[in-house]
């Protein structure tokens, strides 16, 4: 086969993992430098690529770019790298940095037309919201073909071509899940800590225990539990959660010596701070899932977020208020 025109600008790359990159991954998973991980935009070439060689389209973020050269072994192949400043595919394509101008613009900028006879692209099916296939091929003359979901059944799909329709569906499951919260956890570590310490001098062990429940529910519990929390949106499934692991607490207050009205108050105050809180961190999570679109998050964030404020804020004037009145009376 006669090989590619233009070789000057295409970077060499390898479907074999080190232990560099694996070290990589588990800092991205932890919130590790943060925004770094990232390979450069370009045109990288895969074992001996010719000019009849496929050429797949990723993001620069270090997790996708590795899950797809990893996957290619022993496959001679072109992999072209948009630049999502370090984004994922799949949020990448909804902030739009995965699109079709990007996928444009790297096509010309890596010389595409002179490194590949034939005028095709696979790109992720993830990548679908960011990119107009028609204008890409207007633009450019390259057809866009759409792969599977997943990156692990791309060796199955060349085969043939076409995508079955598991390979089609989109799925999120437990595992998948259980890798989102120890990036939250990290970034809320010190926030959590301070939280706790001050609703302690504050009010005492009971609440400061029920904030850190409340907190790391929404951190925690709500990905690993959510496609069972009932309801659709993430706020009223965060709020349900929230409400769930405040309870306990709540009624402890409530049943506990003295049972008198500042014990009653005191626990429904908590009812009324803490659910917030749980929805308020679990909107988080909507940008890193499939469960929801950038639409979906918009609505959410004008409907909610306004309510948990005045909740929130109702609950801690009324909790500062009875702290002061009780200041008060002992003096």
């Amino acid at each position: 086969m006669p090989g590619p025109k233009n070789t000057d600008n295409i970077l060499p790359t390898s479907s074999q993992l080190t232990f560099r990159d694996h070290l990589d991954h588990l800092a991205a998973r932890f919130r590790i430098r943060r925004g770094k991980h990232r390979v450069a935009p370009g045109l990288y070439a895969l074992g001996s690529p010719t000019a009849d060689s496929p050429v797949f389209v990723s993001a620069n973020y270090t997790l996708s770019f590795d899950a797809l050269r990893s996957v290619l072994k022993g496959l001679d192949a072109y992999i072209l790298v948009l630049n999502t400043h370090g984004i994922n595919v799949w949020c990448a394509a909804g902030k739009g940095t995965f699109g079709t101008d990007e996928l444009v613009n790297k096509i010309e900028e890596t010389g595409l037309k002179d490194v590949v006879h034939h005028r095709s692209l696979i790109l992720p099916q993830l990548a679908a919201p960011g990119v107009a296939a028609h204008t890409v091929r207007k633009r450019s003359g390259f057809k866009v073909e759409y792969g599977p979901v997943r990156a692990a059944d791309l060796s199955d799909y060349l085969k043939t071509h076409q995508a079955t329709p598991e390979m089609r569906r989109v799925r999120f499951p437990l595992k998948d899940r259980a890798v989102l919260f120890p990036v939250e956890l990290v970034g809320t570590f010190l926030p959590l800590a301070i939280a706790v310490v001050a609703v302690y001098f504050l009010a005492g062990l009971s609440p400061a225990l029920a904030t850190a429940s409340a907190i790391l529910a929404g951190i925690i519990l709500f990905p690993l539990l959510l496609p069972w929390l009932p309801f659709k949106d993430f706020s009223v499934k965060g709020f349900i959660l929230g409400l769930i692991v405040t309870l306990p607490f709540s009624l402890a207050i409530a049943l506990g010596q003295p049972r008198d009205w500042v014990s009653l108050l005191s626990a429904v105050l908590l009812l009324l701070i803490l659910p917030p809180v749980t929805a308020f961190i679990t909107l988080n999570f909507t940008g890193s899932t499939v469960f929801t679109s950038r639409s979906g998050v918009k609505r959410e964030i004008y409907a909610y977020i306004p309510i948990m404020a005045i909740l929130f804020g109702s609950g801690i004037l009324l909790t500062l208020t009875l702290r002061v009145y009780l200041w008060v009376g002992r003096l």
